[in-house]
């Protein structure tokens, strides 16, 4: 760690020069990092290292007199590189740069937006790219929204305003002794399952709907589950769609959840975290038919919108929901406590110090035009359903099931003693020691698949082709 004077410490940490040079040498040396990842596929995906080992290499450095540059070099050369073609495993984005050029402005000028003379442009632009996907998903004028850092918020909040608007009584100023409770796919991401334990529904107030063979929320079982949690004295609160599931990709059937919501006069929010990003492409955008009917839809651009983590859209089919569910006083933040504006977005989110995650987004759409977006992921989808047929058309291969999202499952079945549970993770396990490629799996009905997500608009047919030679390798060698 380098020591400067304790005089003169503040001078060189505002040092403009420094600042500049500094820049220069990192914009360098991460365009240099960027065409390398791109186009040498015989980079590592991943300098995998263990956990100790890791933690002793920077315990080192920081007790060392390393260089600041060399700092940023280490930091790059020892982390996984989501640009990389042959990275497919989790659902990250890979950012566009422009964005990330974007995230440095964000930083240097840290307007935290919660206030509107605080975040004066990012407030504009916030509200200008909320609108914007409102009226893609079919929401009229009364819609609105925000960006908030990443989809367990905005699923969090969204729910929050279910409660708001659908308990017998008035939870955020009174408490409640009351049983609430949501119905979910058994499917749903995991912070679904965390929002309502924050909100203290605990086990019996997360009704988990059995899904159908694709996958899906099971409609025939909502009303099964639904007259069961009112025998049981709970107030059902909301239904909850996946576009898309996690683990398989499967979207549920959201007009009918629409109708049953309807129904009941239950809260319909859609948990589009990944899949949702569909309401850009005209190809795709059937999978989430019913979506105009929700009150509230939560978007993931960190996900296949081409922006750096966290950045989710929240939008609320009636702006009074927006509004209502964070209802308080902060005397010192705003002159009128009980008057609903755009531009102070503190009233809305769980953030008051929001970085400027709009200005991210804009920069993607002002640079390369509203169509990129679909672009993207009509490339992804269509690459998920070309690895499915290479492997439909092997016998070493299983696909779980037919993609709907750019979400594969599948897994190695020419194993001597069966046991194909450990030799898919021995597969994935050598594959992440290798660092040729970066895959996951998941446990489905007991049995382990290893688990593609197609996020990057870089990945080939041949870079398809060559995970599955170098499985088929690592499983021959493992027998």
């Amino acid at each position: 760690m380098q020591k400067l004077e304790s005089t003169s410490i503040l001078n060189h940490v505002y040092d403009t020069q420094k600042f500049r040079k500094t820049g220069h040498e990192l914009i360098d040396t991460l365009a240099n990092y960027l065409e390398d990842v791109t186009t040498n596929k015989d980079q590592p995906v991943i300098p995998y290292t263990n956990p100790e080992e890791e933690l002793e290499y920077w315990k080192q450095d920081f007790a060392s007199n390393s260089d600041i540059s060399d700092v940023f070099k280490n930091i790059i050369n020892r982390s996984i590189h989501v640009h990389h073609p042959r990275n497919m495993g989790h659902q990250v984005a890979v950012p566009a740069p422009i964005s990330a050029l974007t995230g440095l402005i964000s930083d240097l000028l840290s307007n935290g937006t919660g206030v509107y003379e605080m975040g004066i442009a990012s407030n504009a632009i916030e509200k200008i790219i909320t609108d914007f996907v409102s009226k893609k998903i079919g929401f009229t004028s009364n819609a609105s929204g925000f960006l908030t850092s990443g989809g367990t918020l905005a699923n969090l909040t969204a729910l929050l305003a279910s409660r708001k608007t659908k308990a017998p009584n008035d939870v955020w100023n009174n408490g409640t002794n009351e049983k609430l409770a949501i119905l979910v796919s058994e499917e749903a991401h995991y912070c679904i399952d965390r929002a309502a334990r924050i909100m203290g529904l605990g086990d019996e107030g997360i009704i988990k709907v059995p899904v159908n063979e694709y996958y899906k929320i099971d409609i025939k079982e909502l009303e099964h589950s639904f007259s069961l949690a009112q025998s049981k004295g709970l107030h059902v609160i909301a239904v909850i769609g996946c576009a898309c599931s996690t683990a398989t990709g499967s979207y549920d059937n959201l007009k009918e959840l629409a109708n049953f919501a309807t129904k009941h006069d239950i809260w319909f929010h859609v948990d589009g975290a990944h899949g949702a990003a569909v309401v850009f492409s005209n190809q795709y955008k059937h999978l989430i038919n019913g979506i105009e009917h929700a009150d509230s839809v939560a978007i993931d651009f960190h996900k296949m919108l081409m922006t750096p983590a966290l950045n989710t859209a929240l939008l609320f089919k009636n702006a009074d929901d927006a509004y209502s569910t964070f209802a308080q006083k902060a005397q010192y933040l705003w002159e009128s406590q009980n008057t609903r504006e755009w531009y102070n977005s503190g009233k809305r989110t769980f953030e008051c110090t929001k970085f400027m995650m709009s200005i991210k987004v804009y920069s993607i759409l002002k640079t390369y035009g509203t169509e990129v977006f679909e672009e993207n992921v009509d490339h992804l989808y269509k690459m998920a359903r070309v690895f499915a047929k290479m492997l439909e058309d092997r016998t070493d291969f299983e696909l779980f099931m037919t993609p709907e999202a750019n979400i594969v499952n599948f897994r190695y079945i020419q194993s001597e003693n069966g046991d194909l549970n450990t030799l898919n993770s021995n597969i994935r396990k050598r594959l992440l020691e290798s660092g040729k490629f970066y895959i996951v799996q998941t446990t489905i009905n007991d049995n382990l698949y290893l688990r593609t997500t197609l996020m990057n608009p870089l990945t080939t047919e041949q870079d398809l082709l060559e995970l599955l030679e170098e499985i088929n390798i690592i499983a021959l060698t493992s027998h």
